[in-house]
């Protein structure tokens, strides 16, 4: 158990590294200022965090009570703020496109099991529907916090099949987690990197709503 605990730890931080870049980045390419850059990597790695916790009454939300994962997405924002790494990551716009695809499904797929075990570790008899609604939550909060504060329509309505794979992730999650916890979110948090990653190569999107 103790080393199923320490596992999960640092999956939660590899998630935090994750969306706090992804963020950082997303002001970067706004071209906000420092502060603003901080702000969105902070706000992207620990709002859907802090929106699972509100859910399941959990109070007050993890990141108050441990400021280790605030720490870690602000000194990862605060590195991409140097201005010789931000020109290098910044000089060619389709690298930089898939960086960030890449860190912001990284923690999409990371923060989806997440919340799907959380759910389970707060209330063990819970059915199925809150295990999926709190995953997704989890997963796509902070991006859709993110989006907003950047003036952008929110990813998780628009591109890649985003809350979709966040879905199916927290489903096969859900399904194994009797069989094996770490198996469980490995293969969930797995789920939705492959189809995040296909529906980009494939340009498979939701059909969009049209007047």
């Amino acid at each position: 158990m103790k080393t199923m605990y320490w596992w999960m730890r640092w999956l939660e931080y590899l998630g935090v590294v994750a969306f706090g870049a992804s963020g950082a980045m997303k002001g970067i390419r706004k071209q906000m200022d420092p502060g603003g850059v901080l702000f969105l990597g902070l706000v992207e790695a620990t709002g859907g965090g802090v929106m699972r916790d509100l859910l399941l009454g959990i109070t007050p939300p993890s990141m108050f009570r441990d400021p280790t994962y605030a720490l870690i997405a602000i000194f990862v924002a605060l590195v991409l703020t140097i201005s010789p790494l931000r020109r290098k990551i910044t000089h060619n716009a389709q690298r930089f496109d898939g960086i960030l695809f890449l860190l912001d499904t990284l923690g999409l797929g990371v923060f989806t099991v997440i919340g799907v075990r959380t759910t389970i570790a707060a209330y063990p008899s819970t059915g199925i529907f809150a295990m999926l609604f709190v995953g997704v939550i989890t997963g796509v909060g902070g991006g859709i916090i993110r989006d907003v504060l950047a003036g952008e329509i929110p990813m998780i309505f628009t591109k890649h099949v985003y809350a979709l794979a966040c879905l199916a992730g927290a489903a096969v999650c859900a399904a194994l987690w009797h069989v094996s916890p770490s198996w469980a979110m490995a293969a969930g948090a797995v789920t939705v990197i492959i189809l995040r990653v296909l529906a980009r190569h494939y340009h498979w999107n939701l059909p969009q709503s049209k007047l």
